[in-house]
């Protein structure tokens, strides 16, 4: 049986051509998603499957993609223990109560996945029975989602976080290794569901420094992608700011790794080494600048380090006036390419 190209790029095996998807590929740009998502939180969003599972299929039929990601959110899991987080509109995941001491830990009990989020697995089978292309699920990873949790919301400097890292170490540690059952929970859940890989996403990871990210950060993401190794389907490791981590993130247990836009492709397959598949790596805003412009600089990075266990994506999300014809084109173009040897 034939490998879908993004699957067989995620297992560096050849492909009928190079194997795209992007990163927030619906919300950010398509009008028919803002028409179909109407007001209030997305989280109301989220917990409806039907229209989960709509606005998870719009950018494959738009943009013809090679997998969808699953329409959720990094706090979901957080938010359906109880924790007190919500999704603000313009600012993103704001929590009521952070995360202080040692007493909020009993507050991150462990994810009942048929309990909790069974709008979640229900979304996943109705997309089973729709998609043509594999579909990814998600969890936070561990730091990214702590840096919510005690900072409030999203932060430039993440100063409570660090603050917390450093000065208390074991609680530090613990609070990690909860949110890491959570991540596992959550993807084995979708794993079981259908989803055929998995993402940990740790947006905010780039703000350590290796030594950081090596002794405090690093251990729970390999405890999460430990969490489904059995499971048998790819795990993509991505972050953002990530150039100087690439190493060490090779010692995550991920089988692809995603790359933003500030390290030439070359550069991050010689950090990760032969092991490793690669996601990445346009700049977002070249999509903004118009057709050329995203062509040419598609097509450098893929002489530079495409080929073989390559999957295109933006080196982050599609940014929210972004035209979705100029990734239609992209997806096209790169599609025309042919075949991955």
């Amino acid at each position: 049986m034939t490998l879908a190209p993004f699957l067989a790029a995620c297992r560096r095996q050849p492909a009928d051509h190079v194997p795209v998807w992007f990163m927030r590929q619906a919300g950010r740009a398509l009008p028919e998603y803002r028409a179909a998502r109407h007001q209030g939180s997305i989280l109301d969003s989220i917990r409806d499957p039907e229209l989960a599972a709509e606005i998870t299929l719009q950018p494959v039929r738009r943009y013809g993609v090679d997998a969808a990601v699953l329409f959720s959110d990094i706090v979901v899991p957080v938010e359906a223990i109880g924790f007190g987080v919500d999704i603000k509109p313009g600012v993103g995941p704001v929590v009521e109560q952070p995360f202080a001491g040692a007493a909020d830990l009993a507050r991150l009990r462990p994810l009942e996945p048929e309990a909790d989020i069974p709008y979640v697995i229900e979304t996943i089978r109705l997309l089973s029975r729709e998609l043509t292309v594999p579909l990814i699920g998600f969890a936070g990873a561990p730091f990214t989602l702590a840096s919510y949790l005690v900072e409030g919301g999203p932060s430039r400097d993440h100063v409570r976080t660090k603050a917390l890292m450093w000065q208390q170490p074991d609680l530090w540690a613990a609070l990690l290794d909860r949110l890491a059952d959570l991540a596992i929970a959550t993807l084995r859940a979708q794993v079981g569901a259908g989803a055929q890989a998995v993402q940990l996403f740790d947006s905010w990871v780039g703000t350590l420094s290796p030594e950081d990210y090596a002794r405090q950060a690093m251990p729970a993401s390999k405890k999460v992608l430990d969490g489904v190794a059995d499971l048998g389907v790819p795990r993509i490791h991505f972050g953002v700011g990530t150039g100087e981590l690439l190493g060490l993130m090779a010692q995550a247990g991920a089988d692809v790794v995603g790359v933003d836009w500030r390290v030439p492709l070359d550069q991050a397959r010689a950090r990760l080494g032969p092991d490793f598949a690669v996601q990445g790596n346009l700049d977002p805003v070249s999509v903004l600048a118009g057709w050329d412009v995203a062509r040419q600089r598609a097509d450098r990075i893929v002489a530079q380090g495409g080929g073989r266990g390559h999957i295109f994506n933006l080196g982050h999300g599609v940014l929210p006036d972004t035209d979705p014809g100029v990734l239609t084109a992209l997806v096209d173009h790169l599609h025309a390419a042919g075949k991955v040897e």
